[in-house]
């Protein structure tokens, strides 16, 4: 015979109901924690006006922030050379930044000839002031290669970005945008032979050969 306490359904006590609803809650806590990533007000990412990284928004906003602190920070190259011939690893500090703590790109201003544009790559500039042996190459596209651009205040770095890719987006948007305000402008494919002052950016890797990213170029001659 089945009596009724033998088939009435075991039910969890209240305070049990409470402990499991509590351990639920914070469970879901957790992982909405772990699955977010919490980017600072004043990071790259955050400033962009949609809220989320559109690389071609943030190029159009970002590179006149580049622009003006080369124009502000730029060395003279009489200053730079005299710096690195007498230590090269100390100029490189002084008038660097890095954001992976091993390359310096430095911010400098010069004035000089443009020589024989090539298809891809750098042209070479006659510098007066240079010594023999050290050399300055400057990139007219068309196309804009590196990161001397977005590196060179010391103050993007990839934990601004979601990941590595939207990290080197943010370099090339940064170039894109050189190329629509700068390089247009001047009509840089009609430089050869003529006389340009220069505010721009470089990766000291070779004391002997500075290949610079223009930030502004002035045509004086």
């Amino acid at each position: 015979m089945t009596t009724a306490a033998g088939t009435r359904t075991k039910r969890l006590a209240p305070v049990a109901k409470r402990t499991i609803g509590g351990l639920v809650v914070v469970l879901v806590l957790l992982a909405m924690f772990f699955g977010t990533k919490i980017v600072p007000a004043d990071s790259s990412l955050a400033q962009s006006s949609s809220g989320k990284f559109v690389a071609a928004e943030y190029g159009k906003s970002q590179f006149p922030k580049q622009q003006a602190y080369i124009k502000k920070h730029a060395v003279s190259v009489a200053v730079l050379e005299a710096a690195i011939a007498k230590d090269p690893a100390a100029a490189a500090k002084k008038y660097g930044k890095s954001s992976d703590g091993a390359t310096y790109v430095i911010p400098i201003e010069f004035t000089g000839v443009v020589g024989q544009i090539p298809d891809a790559g750098f042209t070479p500039m006659t510098v007066q002031g240079l010594p023999q042996g050290t050399a300055i190459g400057l990139q007219l596209g068309p196309a804009i290669t590196g990161t001397d651009l977005r590196d060179v205040t010391g103050n993007i770095h990839l934990g601004d970005f979601e990941n590595q890719i939207q990290f080197q987006d943010a370099g090339s948007a940064i170039n894109d945008q050189l190329k629509k305000q700068v390089l247009t402008k001047v009509d840089s494919t009609q430089l050869t032979g003529k006389t340009i002052a220069v505010k721009g950016a470089f990766t000291l890797v070779n004391p002997q050969q500075w290949n610079v990213t223009p930030a502004s170029i002035t045509v004086e001659g």
